[in-house]
């Protein structure tokens, strides 16, 4: 049985151990350059508050958001504000993204200066249900302190990623200029540092997804007990997936990590179940039923292959979430489930 204490081991262990590789990392790559240990780590400690820093503005600029007037919108005003108090957490301030695709998104630098922002084509193609339910999914990230740990988290892979272009430019640069001899000693062991660098920045960006994929789950899990109804965020991320895989790519790549949705991932869902829509039409009308979509994703969640792709996603599959949520929807059904059990089935 998971438990909140259990979220927070499963944050501190991969934070743990990307920092420890990452430190390692930096230790070898100070050595190889016979710098300073102490200059490597305040320069990284300065990129990872930059963008802390900075991140926001960023997300603000990106996504052309506008923050919404008191009254404007007074019933998502009040269910937010409802719902923030049974959560225990400040209500965060409110934002509209004028965007016709279904999503929405928190982002801060603190629980008390969070913002919770929605898509214009959230509002317009989801029920009040289902957009209450979108909305505990948020505020569990803001409970969770989602946002602020993988900002942090997610900087260690862009550093190495950083230092495998700038140490395989620089190997290119060092065999065109350099004499033949040392040159090539040079270039040789700049691209073993690139080598190095590109290695770490896997190993660190696979922790970095799983745990991205794990927080959804636990938010997932906080809206089902928040709202009391597993069955609206059910429905808002089919409609939510359906909706996105018809857009056409976003033109903001940065915010993909933040969104309830990821726009990508629902294309490849979207097209991977129609790609086999003729085994899963059991009654052969051509339309996929209830019934039928809910086996479809049961027999694509245990796809080797699709696990295998999915390491990079920073969301899990949305018929593992769907799943996920039916089982807690079936424990409610029972009269069992209680605020102990909240994370009971991630």
């Amino acid at each position: 049985m998971a438990s909140l204490a259990q979220l927070k081991l499963a944050m501190y262990v991969p934070l743990i151990l990307v920092s420890v590789i990452f430190a390692a990392f930096l230790a070898a790559v100070m050595w190889f350059f016979q710098l300073s240990y102490f200059w490597a780590l305040l320069l990284a400690g300065l990129f990872i508050l930059i963008q802390y820093l900075i991140g926001p503005a960023i997300v603000r600029a990106t996504t052309r958001l506008r923050y919404l007037k008191p009254g404007e919108n007074p019933w998502l005003e009040s269910t937010v504000k409802e719902l923030a108090q049974k959560s225990g957490i400040p209500t965060p301030k409110l934002a509209i993204v004028p965007n016709p695709t279904p999503n929405a998104f928190v982002f801060g630098r603190t629980r008390s200066d969070a913002t919770l922002a929605v898509h214009e084509g959230l509002l317009q193609n989801l029920n009040e249900n289902e957009v209450k339910g979108v909305i505990g999914h948020e505020l569990g990230h803001v409970r969770h302190r989602d946002f602020l740990i993988m900002t942090a988290l997610s900087s260690l892979p862009l550093i190495a990623y950083l230092l495998f272009r700038g140490t395989f430019e620089a190997a290119w640069l060092s065999g065109r200029t350099a004499r033949r001899k040392d040159g090539g000693g040079l270039a040789a062991a700049l691209i073993a540092v690139a080598i190095l660098s590109y290695i770490i920045y896997i190993v660190s960006l696979l922790f970095v997804m799983r745990l991205s994929r794990l927080r959804e789950h636990y938010a997932d899990a906080y809206s089902a007990y928040v709202t009391g109804s597993p069955r609206s965020l059910e429905s808002a991320l089919t409609k939510i997936t359906y909706g996105l895989s018809l857009a056409p790519d976003p033109r903001n790549e940065g915010a993909r990590t933040l969104y309830i949705g990821d726009p990508h991932m629902a294309k490849l869902e979207i097209q991977g179940i129609l790609s086999r829509k003729e085994e899963y039409d059991l009654d052969k009308d051509g339309v996929l039923d209830e019934r039928e979509l809910e086996l479809a994703m049961e027999k694509e969640a245990k796809s080797r292959w699709l696990t295998i792709n999915r390491w990079f996603q920073t969301h899990p599959a949305t018929f593992q979430r769907i799943l996920l949520l039916r089982e807690i929807e079936n424990e409610m059904s029972t009269g069992r489930y209680s605020s102990e059990r909240v994370y009971a089935h991630v």
